[in-house]
């Protein structure tokens, strides 16, 4: 089960980050151009959302079957001094929990906007501030804290 949540866990990251990557963009054009905010505009930010919702969940349950985090909480005095135990027993799940929930606030805002241009922006500027909280969270291969490889 671990090795399962691990790989989807790392696979579904790219989409996470493709799809906020596009959205934003699809916000972008929309705002400046002043585009109405179509249905497929909609349906962006809709998945997005379901998309690291679902990256959220797997993680929440990869985190609770890590031998890594059952090592943390078996031996956890003194033990956050060493950057990857501190990475991953406390940095990337704090940082990633609060990036869903900018996502899951910037779509609920953006979906009750009334003026199309107000909703390009406010998915816009949250789902942007989204992503770069996940950008420093991720454990990317050149990262000083925690590195792990780019696909398991």
């Amino acid at each position: 089960m671990y090795h399962v949540l691990l790989v989807s866990h790392s696979w579904v990251r790219w989409l996470v980050l493709a799809s906020l990557v596009f959205a934003i963009s699809r916000a972008y054009n929309g705002y400046t151009s002043k585009s109405t905010f179509s249905r497929t505009d909609n349906g962006i930010r809709h998945w997005t959302a379901t998309i690291a919702h679902i990256q959220l969940v797997i993680g929440i349950l990869l985190y609770f079957q890590s031998p890594l985090i059952k090592y943390i909480m078996a031996s956890l005095k003194g033990n956050l001094q060493q950057f990857e135990l501190a990475f991953f027993g406390l940095i990337h799940g704090s940082l990633m929990l609060a990036a869903i929930v900018v996502v899951t606030i910037g779509s609920a805002k953006s979906k009750r906007e009334q003026i199309d241009t107000h909703k390009f922006k406010t998915m816009l500027v949250w789902y942007a501030i989204a992503l770069g909280i996940m950008l420093i969270a991720i454990p990317w291969p050149f990262s000083p804290l925690a590195t792990r490889p780019y696909l398991r």
